[in-house]
């Protein structure tokens, strides 16, 4: 199992990274830079392996719970994972050169000022995620996993 200061790191890396990619995304002529995309290749890499360690690691055991409370806050953070995924993929498929070497805000039919939006609005998405992880899901778990010590 993953130890919770694992999974606080990885939120603190990828905090960073969104904070980084939204200052730089900001300058225009950055964006156009490989090594932006390959940060940018990173940070979604980051985001992607932290879901699934959160998957592997936390939801089974709170989804075996008879408390339904505790069932429901589960089910809640699966189907958020869901909902991140799936916006991160129409990021990808709508923002990201089929090369992945360079931003696609300057194809037909796109805009800069839209890449930005979309941007910052799927950066606020994870790092809101981060910040309910740390406050919800993890007390939770520990909190879970002290009522099985002491029941045992």
């Amino acid at each position: 199992m993953i130890s919770y200061e694992e999974l606080e790191a990885q939120n603190h890396k990828i905090a960073e990274l969104s904070n980084l990619l939204e200052h730089v995304l900001t300058e225009r002529t950055l964006c156009d830079n490989g090594e932006c995309c390959r940060i940018f290749s990173n940070y979604m890499e980051e985001v992607n392996q932290h879901m699934e360690a959160v998957e592997r690691n936390l939801y089974s055991e709170l989804l075996l719970s008879e408390d339904p409370r505790i069932k429901n806050t589960a089910t809640s953070f699966m189907g958020g994972t869901v909902e991140i995924r799936r916006i991160m993929k129409q990021y990808i498929t709508k923002w990201c050169s089929k090369s992945g070497q360079r931003f696609a805000f300057d194809e037909p039919g796109r805009d800069y000022d839209l890449f930005l939006d979309d941007s910052n609005a799927m950066f606020s998405i994870i790092l809101d995620r981060i910040q309910m992880e740390t406050e919800g899901l993890y007390p939770l778990v520990r909190q879970l996993q002290m009522e099985q010590q002491r029941a045992a």
